[in-house]
């Protein structure tokens, strides 16, 4: 993803097909960069703004036609609404993206004013960078605006008036890219990304990046680490499963901590619930049931291009969840990588038993804290909605400090409770553990419970991201950033 910067403020003197100028709300008298286009256009944006169809209300975006007045063909008046915080700024950058798609812009400027906040700009220069991603591999005629083979509307972004500076427009670019390659794999239909599919995509990632290595581990492997949690899942399916394990390793002297991060990420590349089947109607949308793993393999190459200077391995469970003569069914009992017994009692709550085993290798790999992301409980959807992921921790540190990286990132997360108290709706009349309970409260709590018992008593999150990475009919690349800016955390750890 092209994304540069230049220091020149002048909008008479910034070169391209569309000119992005963030309005407040409520808009006032125009200054800065606004006044600046203003005066360009012959009081244009005051004309506008008093006539109230500029109102600066986040996602509103106002289409102004320059003839010629401007370099830039049109200037979009990008609404960033009242006291804007971070994730204001990437959605107003998003809104302002799709209208530039539309208008067939190539390239694409934004002009903050001197006073906006570095991170502010950074945001909405994301927002510019990922908003009109679409995918566009399945259609016989591209759409217009199209750009790529697998993702279209991807315009070259510029950041004018030297609000950031070239080595973190850089860092924007490579931001970007990664949240758009978690939304195409997520979002590419199941027959095209099977486990195998996935794994290949992921070897992708690794090739150039010479601080990442991967290890594909198929159904032989498997067996012989008696993973029978990953396996269990996986006998329903004609497609064999898959456990992608990539590492990032930085040069020996640029390390700062010894610590290594453990990123999880569920890859369940189709889930139709097995025996415990789906209702029928939406189920298509199950294709982004590994969403989570999309993000752990998206985030590692954007890992290895920020040269985050600590040690990172990410294991990448990868199946279908199918209903079949060979499928588990509700009553089996399995036994999990770490040598604990699970009763099925729902063959849907299949994620929490693919990163059973997933997180116990990556504990048993070297990684002293982990933090896995999964689209695990539609109860944290019923819970928090599509603005937070749930999130959950065993280390009261480690937790906030994945809260502060959601804050700082956009991606949003809302600490919730793991009471001794919901132990016994984890408990098995014949196992060690139960997948589901019989009771209906609090489901993601105990799923997050649930995972617990395979982290090696390592510091650890859960994210449960049910409900942020998976939005109608389409993938938000949810978790790229926070995996990344938790790994630069951990970086700094001593």
């Amino acid at each position: 993803m092209d994304v540069s910067s230049t220091r020149t403020a002048d909008p008479a003197r910034i070169r391209a097909d569309v000119l992005v100028v963030p309005v407040p709300s409520p808009p006032g008298d125009p200054e800065g960069p606004l006044a600046a286009v203003d005066a360009a256009l012959g009081g244009l944006v005051s004309s506008v703004i008093r006539d109230g169809e500029v109102t600066g209300a986040v996602g509103q975006v106002r289409v102004l036609h320059t003839r010629g007045d401007l370099p830039a063909a049109r200037v979009l008046l990008a609404g960033v609404g009242e006291d804007p915080d971070r994730t204001a700024w990437a959605a107003a950058g998003r809104a302002a993206a799709r209208v530039a798609r539309d208008a067939g812009a190539r390239r694409v400027a934004l002009l903050a004013g001197p006073g906006t906040e570095r991170g502010d700009v950074r945001a909405m220069a994301e927002g510019l960078a990922t908003g009109a991603w679409r995918l566009d591999t399945f259609r016989s005629k591209p759409r217009r605006g199209a750009t790529g083979r697998t993702g279209s509307g991807e315009p070259h972004v510029v950041v004018a008036g030297g609000g950031l500076p070239p080595a973190m427009a850089r860092a924007v670019g490579a931001t970007a890219a990664a949240v758009n390659l978690a939304r195409e794999l997520a979002e590419t239909p199941s027959n095209h990304m099977t486990p195998r599919i996935l794994a290949r995509r992921a070897r992708q990632v690794v090739r150039g990046r010479p601080s990442l290595s991967i290890d594909v581990l198929g159904v032989p492997e498997l067996r012989r680490l008696k993973a029978g949690a990953l396996l269990a899942v996986a006998q329903g399916s004609a497609e064999p499963p898959r456990m992608i394990v990539m590492r990032h390793r930085p040069p020996r002297a640029a390390r700062t901590t010894r610590e290594v991060l453990g990123l999880v990420g569920k890859g369940v590349t189709f889930d139709t619930g097995g025996i415990s089947i789906k209702p029928s109607a939406g189920m298509e949308e199950m294709k982004m049931d590994m969403a989570g793993g999309a993000a752990v393999i998206a985030a590692m190459g954007l890992i290895a291009d920020l040269e985050v200077p600590t040690e990172v391995i990410a294991v990448v469970p990868a199946t279908e969840n199918m209903p079949s003569g060979t499928a588990m069914k509700p009553g089996d009992v399995f036994t999990a990588m770490n040598g604990m017994t699970i009763e099925v009692t729902n063959t849907d709550a299949e994620g929490r038993l693919i990163l059973a085993d997933a997180l116990t290798y990556c504990a048993r790999q070297g990684a002293t804290r982990i933090m896995d992301m999964a689209t695990l409980t539609g109860a944290i959807v019923v819970a928090i909605g599509e603005v937070y992921a749930g999130l959950f921790g065993s280390d009261a540190a480690f937790t906030e400090l994945v809260r502060e990286a959601g804050d700082e990132t956009g991606d949003l997360c809302w600490p919730m409770p793991l009471h001794p108290g919901y132990d016994p709706l984890v408990k098995s009349a014949v196992a060690d553990l139960s997948n589901a309970a019989k009771k209906r409260q609090a489901g993601a709590v105990y799923a997050a419970r649930f995972l617990r018992d395979f982290t090696e008593g390592r510091p650890w999150c859960h994210v449960d991201v049910a409900g942020t990475a998976m939005q109608g009919d389409h993938a938000s690349g949810f978790g790229v950033r926070l995996a990344a800016d938790v790994a630069q955390r951990v970086a700094r750890l001593r």
